[in-house]
């Protein structure tokens, strides 16, 4: 979904080819001595012009848009199809259900992954009979038959199994790894799905082929085994992780209202519900063509590219773009604390609400979080690394997501001789510092000047061009907004820091969650004591 907003800030991740960089690295090299204003943006007016002689756009009828880049350094291209959706998009008691489509849309089509796909849709509409009788069971709650429910768990197993069988050995990844694939890859967060990977260029109509036969004819095989997957992920990387257990309950006390509360993961007691109805209804909605934007960057004729894309991604149907997240966050009133208490590694995140990437301030909080843990001269790394008084600390200036209003976190391991409490005391001493006394000219600018090697650097390779260009056409309207991101860096000053650290770093706005050692029984009474009072 297009947003109308134009203004956005851009993610450290974010991804610029070598062949193209030349010119912004003898703009880089001195560090010490960062150019004057006049100088930063000539550079990057001559970085911008160069992409535009090799960047490509053009939207199908259906709304599918692409973005194509030129760079013929090496016969192989890059694909990036970015999706507008996330675990901030799934219906209420479907938490997970984001991060299940994407394991699902590796699994084949009508025509791939099959050897009867008669037979085979036959046995699936099988499984989603006795699912539905598990799910009428389970509703009557108290008065469910437990044994019933056990027979029909075991009756979907036996014909599950019945399904396999009409499994081909010639799957999506198979097609593709015979094909010389590389970085086959796909992720999930609270804004986005993105699925990746490259092929020499001499495939590019394969990639068509296959992208366009994903989302044209998705049979979602193998659901419930998938169901699975993601259910013992969550076992593994939250349930069974303490720092896991501690983001989640961060993140879910951060957020009263507003669905970045909810893991992208998913609750467990969701993801044992999930249906294969409901992952259809759900591609129905996010995954109509106005709401995917495709990178291609590499050894490609832009020409070629739009007759195959007329060629194979016409033939998805058009449709009304789906309506984002309406719910907001309301403004938090009092300071919010998480203590998980176990013989683990003591941790702490601090995290205070900010406004989404298309506020005014965003490109601010990127220099802010540079001046406060960007390298062995940064504010808490000189205070708390080198003091020995941390193991590691790290800011992030957007989290879970950034479409909407979202977080500034920071999240310190403390030394052994410190505990949670006194690392969160003197990280809050430094940001009053800032508050008070403001920063540096220096800090600024050298945020400036590595906000442009970042930029430099992560977008010298195809696929950070594809992932980079695809996501700001999707959201902004135009691949040129990673660059106009930088400009609004560069106007960054020392007093919109302050001020913005001012705003933001109030005791009312933040949540604390924290990883206690357990079995200092004179401190939880003390806390108990604090909570009665």
């Amino acid at each position: 979904m297009r947003s109308s907003f134009q203004r956005t800030s851009l993610s450290r991740k974010s991804l610029l080819p070598a062949s193209l960089a030349l010119a912004l690295l003898v703009a880089l090299s001195a560090v010490v001595a960062p150019l004057d204003a006049r100088a930063q943006s000539a550079a990057e007016s001559t970085l911008l012009e160069q992409f535009e002689e090799k960047t490509t756009t053009f939207t199908l009828d259906n709304g599918l848009t692409f973005v194509v880049i030129e760079r013929h350094d090496a016969p192989v291209i890059s694909f990036h199809t970015y999706a507008d959706v996330g675990a901030a998009d799934e219906p209420i008691g479907q938490s997970g259900l984001a991060h299940l489509f994407e394991h699902l849309a590796f699994k084949g089509t009508t025509s791939i992954g099959t050897k009867d796909i008669e037979s085979e849709m036959a046995s699936i509409a099988r499984e989603e009979g006795i699912f539905e009788q598990i799910e009428r069971e389970r509703a009557r709650r108290p008065r469910a038959d437990t044994a019933r429910i056990a027979r029909l768990e075991a009756r979907l197993d036996s014909v599950e199994e019945q399904s396999k069988e009409y499994l081909s050995d010639e799957g999506y990844d198979q097609i593709l790894e015979r094909n010389g694939v590389s970085g086959l890859n796909a992720y999930t967060g609270a804004d986005q799905t993105g699925y990746v990977y490259s092929l020499p260029s001499n495939k590019l109509e394969l990639f068509f082929a296959l992208e366009s036969d994903r989302f044209l004819n998705p049979v979602f095989r193998e659901f419930y085994t998938e169901r699975d997957v993601v259910m013992e992920e969550r076992r593994q990387r939250t349930e069974s992780s303490p720092i896991g257990r501690l983001l989640e309950e961060f993140t879910t006390t951060a957020f009263k209202a507003h669905p970045y509360g909810i893991p992208t993961i998913g609750h467990m007691s969701d993801l044992e519900r999930l249906s294969r109805e409901d992952a259809r209804a759900f591609f129905d909605k996010y995954y109509g063509p106005s709401n995917l934007t495709i990178g291609i960057a590499g050894d490609v004729d832009p020409a070629r590219a739009k007759q195959l894309a007329e060629k194979y991604f016409s033939r998805l149907e058009g449709g009304e773009e789906p309506i984002g997240v309406s719910t907001e966050e309301p403004e938090q009133i009092s300071e919010r604390r998480v203590i998980i208490r176990e013989q683990s590694q003591p941790t702490v995140i601090m995290g205070w609400h900010r406004p989404s990437m298309f506020s005014d301030e965003a490109a601010v909080y990127d220099v802010l979080q540079d001046i406060l843990t960007q390298g062995r001269t940064s504010r808490l790394y000189k205070t708390l690394v080198e003091e020995e008084k941390a193991l590691r600390v790290q800011a992030f200036p957007s989290y879970p997501g950034s479409k909407y209003p979202t977080l500034f976190g920071i999240i310190g391991v403390p030394n052994r001789e410190v505990g949670p409490e006194q690392l969160e005391e003197d990280i809050y001493t430094v940001l009053e510092d800032i508050k008070e006394n403001g920063v540096s000219t220096e800090e600024v600018e050298r945020a400036k000047t590595r906000a442009r090697a970042q930029l430099v650097n992560s977008l010298d390779s195809n696929d950070g061009l594809a992932q980079s260009f695809s996501r700001m056409e999707e959201l902004t309207g135009s691949w040129r907004e990673v660059f106009q991101n930088l400009d609004a860096i560069q106007r960054v000053t020392a007093a919109d820091v302050q001020r913005v650290a001012q705003e933001t770093f109030q005791r009312s706005n933040r949540t604390v969650a924290m990883i206690k050692t357990s079995g200092d029984e004179d401190d939880e009474a003390s806390e108990a004591t604090a909570s009665a009072e």
